[in-house]
């Protein structure tokens, strides 16, 4: 945990010669950050350059796309603390070269001591600290059963796809300057959050370039090498979720953990101007309101306006307003409630939602609500194409940034602040702004509600877009928005991700810009009557476009550190 010198960085580089095999041309010192890669063969597009070498070095060593998923997955739990993550959980869309479409739910549990009101006060009022930090804040953890879920469409032996996160986690990597300034900024939430001091946290300010090694983390990573899944869920790695939980008063147990199960979901698909989307189900929102929104578009013909015109604009922000407004009120784990899945994506009720649309003049959530139906920020996404034809697209989350900023003492990772994504109280707002009824209230064993939005785009049932974003309510927004901005407005993927994006989720009724927004089109929407508000970034989107020749093009988000990768 020191700043590099060349005496280390030599010391560093031989070791992983002599002890990684074929990621033997990982440089865990002197890399950077690629934010678009032509390939060939096949393309890996995260959140951190380390995480897409370690894909892409998959690939070359003859794994398919879902071994590059694992093996990046895995690096990021290392080398980006912040979403990256064991401790957390997250959504796979799968397309394999067979035709057959995969979508795998590991999204956390509420522990079995969870109940409706747990963060209420004795008068009813939303304690929202204990349900955004610390250990009271956690979900049962699904990011390690979700990978071995996965697994079955691997064709690599799991103790080379784990290997490279273990190097990185065993003897450290360089730490970037946004991850410097990040560990900086959380250093007293560490502090307070937790009964051991973690490694994120030293005496001096963390600069570019120091070195961040993370030995429980590799030992924990070991036993999950070791036993599979039972070396997470069970035995040593167990026992200490379950006295770090004792120490600081949460409420998972070591039976939570023993009775996790990912869990494989239908895909949501559906046809837009030609394509299938291949999106995710319930428990994340984001396949249902997608669809809402691309099916809303193509009624109002959207092809035939341009990018970020007024007119196209306020088009998205009112069916934007509309989806989430369903969202708030109708969706939830559908296992535990009944959904109307069918109806909200009917062509007669979205055709019934954009009825009071008016052209040129801003609505208003207070009269816009859920549609009448007669019956019952911080996350990271990496997209991986191979040249097979397989493709990958995940998105996992810690929730918050660090999650609930508390590391599990002696197995080193960060456990997650997902049950702020239930509603805690009906009407009441998460961290996210996101308003949640009785569908996502707390109940024991139920997956709280998402708005990961992991997607593919196929064209004659074969892969053409891969994409998908982290931003909390934003992503499933900025998900639709690149998908318009690809197959309407025929944008490349580069502008598609880089261009500035707008958001809106119904409440709080505002207009989200981001900055580099066109200011003569923010005049035209503010005189309609909308309320804007600018924003430093929307999302992280990482694309890969696969081209009609099989090249492909796999651009990385410059709002991070994200990095593409490919060959």
């Amino acid at each position: 945990m020191q700043k590099i010198s060349s005496l280390v960085k030599f010391i560093i580089l031989s070791a992983c010669i002599i002890s990684c095999g074929p990621t033997h041309r990982l440089n865990t010192t002197t890399y950077e950050s690629k934010k678009v890669v032509e390939a060939k063969y096949g393309a890996v597009v995260s959140a951190h350059a380390l995480a897409s070498e370690v894909g892409l070095q998959i690939l070359k060593d003859g794994g398919n796309a879902v071994d590059a998923a694992i093996a990046t997955q895995l690096a990021l739990a290392v080398v980006y603390p912040a979403a990256g993550n064991i401790g957390g959980g997250g959504f796979s869309v799968i397309h394999l070269k067979d035709g057959r479409n995969i979508t795998i739910d590991y999204r956390e549990t509420a522990p079995g001591a969870a109940f409706r009101d747990m963060y209420l006060d004795k008068n009813g009022n939303p304690l929202m600290d204990l349900s955004q930090n610390g250990h009271l804040a956690a979900g049962v953890p699904g990011t390690v059963a979700g990978i071995f879920e996965c697994m079955k469409y691997a064709s690599l032996p799991f103790k080379k796809l784990i290997d490279p996160a273990i190097m990185l986690a065993d003897k450290g990597f360089a730490i970037t300057a946004n991850e410097a300034a990040s560990l900086n900024h959380t250093k007293e939430d560490f502090i307070k959050m937790n009964t051991v001091v973690p490694v994120f946290v030293k005496s001096t300010p963390w600069e570019a370039g120091d070195i961040l090694i993370q030995k429980d983390l590799a030992k924990t990573l070991s036993l999950i090498k070791d036993h599979g899944q039972k070396g997470f869920y069970e035995g040593e790695t167990a026992a200490l979720i379950a006295a770090e939980m004792k120490r600081g008063h949460g409420i998972i147990s070591e039976e939570d953990l023993r009775k996790y199960e990912a869990k494989n979901r239908t895909p949501v698909e559906f046809e837009y101007q030609g394509y299938q989307i291949v999106t995710m189900p319930l428990s994340s929102s984001g396949g249902v309101i997608l669809q809402q929104m691309l099916k809303m578009s193509a009624m109002k013909n959207i092809s035939s306006m341009q990018f970020e015109t007024p007119e196209s604009v306020q088009l998205m922000t009112e069916i934007e307003r509309r989806a989430y407004a369903d969202r708030a009120k109708y969706l939830g784990d559908p296992d535990f409630y009944k959904i109307p899945i069918k109806t909200l994506v009917s062509e007669a009720y979205l055709q019934g939602r954009l009825k009071d649309y008016k052209p040129g003049v801003a609505g208003s959530s207070e009269v816009t609500k859920e549609g009448v139906i007669h019956e019952s920020d911080e996350t990271t996404h990496f997209s991986v194409a191979d040249k097979y034809g397989n493709a990958v697209s995940i998105t996992t989350t810690l929730n918050g940034g660090y999650g609930s900023r508390t590391v599990v003492a002696g197995a080193g990772f960060l456990l997650n602040n997902e049950m702020d994504d239930f509603s805690v109280k009906p009407g009441v707002p998460n961290m996210y702004g996101a308003v949640g009824q009785e569908a996502n209230a707390v109940q024991p064993g139920k997956r709280m509600l998402s708005s990961m939005t992991p997607t593919i785009v196929l064209k004659d049932n074969k892969p053409f877009i891969v994409l998908g974003t982290p931003g909390g309510t934003t992503i499933t927004t900025s998900v639709y928005q690149t998908i318009v901005d690809m197959l309407d407005f025929k944008m490349s993927a580069i502008d598609a991700v880089n261009k500035p994006k707008f958001h809106h989720q119904w409440l709080p009724d505002q207009l989200d810009l981001e900055k580099g927004f066109d200011p003569e089109v923010a005049k035209s929407l503010i005189k309609m009557g909308y309320k804007i508000k600018y924003r430093s970034s929307i999302g992280r989107t990482e694309v890969i476009q696969i081209n009609p020749d099989g090249t492909m093009t796999a651009v990385a988000d410059h709002r991070g550190d994200d990095s593409a990768a490919g060959y």
